[in-house]
């Protein structure tokens, strides 16, 4: 199949998502065109059978900000004709699933033959922050209904979706995945060493996000605080964004900073994520948690709230602990039960791998995808 691929370029879950899921078709044998506003962030050096179109915004005195939707579905309609692609996958519904819908009137108005049909997959935030917004609501479930076909991360979402743009059209859940032959424990010597002075008794607690207010980085900080009270533990914080800050005033704030470690956005994560001991997650809201399945696929238990999709990545009292968002104590005694009780953090680790190579390994999660594309295409 001829498959165009709709992402944002960002370090975000649907970007990276999108980026993983083209370059795994690709090695299958399929024709990849990735279309964005820059180079993804994960899609590396050359591959066979993918490309990359980059979207480029002119700026014109006539217009008070930059057209991107208009230049995007002018892009598809470009990358569509050229390379005659059969399907059209948008990921995140705006602008992508609109910009879409645009390039097949487009197409369908040409005469060329042949129209891509317009595969859109939701991924969270477009749903429950753009796609709830007033000023967005109407367009969005739009788009959703003009898709051929629509999947989304988590039941949890399909649900959401239905509730709130009051969709009617069938949803198809194909959750995120990773491949578990790459993301796995990796042990680098003296890394953890750097962030608990060595200590072998002193635990470490991961967080990676970007670092938005529905991550609650405040939680982050006060279920720490809590825990180091407890038992001797230290807190390193992966990513950065608009929270970054936040953390740091109220650790300066509680007397903590010595540890708490900001070690800022990274490439790569599976290091730092091995080092640890414990990943937490007390966000408000998680279509998904990818970088919960990223930490499990790590031998990794994970604390969090039972929110959104989380629990249906994350088995609790299996793989990690769920706990209500406001339940600061509760989290924090989970996180304590686990750094001082070694056997059973190994145990829960063991399954945390486990679960993330049966139900989420790109062996499966990529084939339900293709088998979704030969079914929208007839």
């Amino acid at each position: 199949m001829n498959i165009g691929i709709v992402c944002y370029a960002s370090v975000g879950g649907s970007g990276i998502v999108a980026t993983e899921l083209g370059k795994h078709l690709a090695r299958r044998g399929h024709q990849i065109h990735v279309v964005s506003s820059d180079m993804p962030f994960r899609l590396g050096e050359y591959q066979a059978g993918l490309w990359f179109h980059q979207v480029s915004t002119p700026s014109y005195p006539l217009f008070r900000e930059p057209q991107y939707l208009l230049v995007l579905a002018n892009r598809l309609v470009q990358v569509a004709r050229e390379f005659r692609l059969d399907i059209v996958h948008a990921h995140y519904a705006i602008p992508h699933a609109t910009a879409g819908f645009l390039a097949r009137q487009v197409l369908a108005g040409s005469g060329i033959g042949r129209v891509p049909k317009i595969v859109t997959t939701l991924h969270g935030t477009d749903i429950t922050l753009v796609g709830s917004d007033p000023s967005y609501s109407e367009i969005v479930a739009f788009s959703i209904e003009q898709s051929d076909g629509v999947t989304a991360v988590s039941s949890s979402l399909r649900e959401a979706t239905h509730r709130e743009l009051g969709v009617t059209r069938d949803i198809r859940v194909i959750p995120n995945f990773i491949d578990c032959k790459v993301h796995h424990r990796v042990v680098q010597d003296g890394l953890r060493a750097r962030f608990t002075g060595g200590d072998p008794n002193t635990g470490l607690v991961v967080h990676v996000s970007n670092f938005r207010p529905v991550k609650r980085i405040d939680a982050v900080i006060d279920v720490f605080d809590r825990v180091r009270q407890r038992t001797p533990a230290h807190l390193l914080l992966v990513g950065d964004g608009p929270e970054l800050g936040t953390a740091q005033r109220i650790a300066r704030e509680r007397g903590i900073t010595s540890l708490v470690h900001a070690v800022g956005e990274q490439e790569e994560v599976l290091s730092l994520m091995s080092a640890a001991d414990v990943f937490l997650l007390p966000s408000s809201q998680e279509s998904f948690g990818l970088a919960a399945l990223e930490a499990m696929a790590c031998e990794v238990p994970v604390v969090a709230s039972n929110a959104g999709g989380i629990p249906e990545v994350v088995e609790d009292g299996v793989s990690g602990f769920l706990h209500a968002p406001e339940d600061h104590d509760a989290m924090a005694g989970s996180i304590v039960s686990l750094l001082t009780d070694q056997a059973r953090r190994q145990e829960m680790g063991a399954a945390a791998r486990r679960r993330a190579y049966e139900q989420f390994d790109a062996r499966q999660v990529v084939s339900m995808y293709e088998a979704y594309y030969r079914e929208t295409l007839g």
